[in-house]
């Protein structure tokens, strides 16, 4: 069994170094081929990348489905394995996901906990609290790479933040492609909070919205409409919590120097919540 571990990355090289320099580290996995897709990067991406040994495309066009298939096209192990470029990985979990391949008679996806952390130092260990039910997330997910090119890989019209990973993993599933958790194919997922900016979660709240329209479009299934937020009693339920006429003081108190930081944190996710559902809304119309 080989792995090829796909990361699409755009201007984070050193975060990519940590990420890289974690997957030479692997300890007991078969064989491993890195392929790093720089997504239009100005900073010292292909050079990280080269250091490292890894494989390096470039696609100017911002697109993460389109990077994402560029890797898949050259890919030549048995196993594709997608991690984004801010993670950690500990020194067993290619060995992880190999194994529970290796168990399973038919195809399916193997994912693990994604553990958020403020930097690359802090790394515990999984709990119940990082279990998942989601069936294809790309920071954290191995699939074999035909049924990723029996389904035709990802759909590159998803061109913005959000949701392409999902719609991958409808096909995938519709594809009787069955999905394992394993708990010992943790990663650790830094998020620094200086980094975590108000605009910038705003603006990707925008794109998934966009996104989400254009997938429940694609599939207007109850499942997709549930996990998007498509639906009339979630469109009831953020009106009553963040109703638009709030969302602009809510966004003052999130912002906010002299607001106690617990108080900041919730009027920031009721602002987002309102201003996602809000352009899903209009996306759907």
């Amino acid at each position: 069994m080989k792995f090829s571990v796909i990361i699409a990355t755009r201007n984070r090289a050193a975060l990519l170094d940590g990420a890289l320099t974690s997957l030479r580290a692997q300890i007991g996995a078969p064989a491993i081929e890195a392929i790093v897709v720089d997504n239009g990067s100005t900073d010292g991406t292909r050079a990280i990348a080269e250091r490292n040994g890894a494989t390096y495309l470039f696609e100017a066009r911002p697109n993460r489905a389109l990077a994402r298939n560029a890797g898949i096209a050259v890919a030549t192990g048995e196993i594709v394995q997608f991690i984004d470029d801010d993670v950690v990985l500990p020194p067993h979990f290619i060995a992880a996901h190999a194994r529970a391949h290796a168990a399973q008679i038919f195809p399916h996806v193997v994912t693990g906990p994604i553990i958020n952390v403020p930097s690359a130092e802090v790394r515990p260990v999984p709990t119940f609290l990082n279990g998942s039910n989601a069936y294809f997330c790309t920071c954290n997910v191995s699939v074999p790479l035909g049924a990723l090119q029996a389904v035709g890989g990802f759909d590159e019209s998803f061109d913005k933040y959000g949701w392409e990973d999902t719609e991958l993993g409808v096909r995938l599933r519709n594809f009787d492609v069955r999905r394992r958790f394993a708990w010992d194919a943790y990663l650790w997922h830094i998020k620094p909070p200086a980094t975590e900016t108000f605009d910038a979660a705003l603006e990707k709240t925008i794109e998934k919205a966009r996104m989400a329209a254009k997938f429940v479009r694609k599939d207007p299934s109850r499942r997709a409409k549930l996990a998007t937020g498509a639906y009339a009693l979630n469109r009831m339920r953020s009106r009553v919590f963040s109703p638009p006429g709030a969302q602009a003081w809510l966004a003052g108190i999130a912002t906010s120097d002299r607001v106690p930081a617990p108080l900041a944190r919730v009027a920031r996710e009721l602002v987002l919540d309102g201003v996602y559902v809000d352009e899903l809304e209009r996306a759907l119309r």
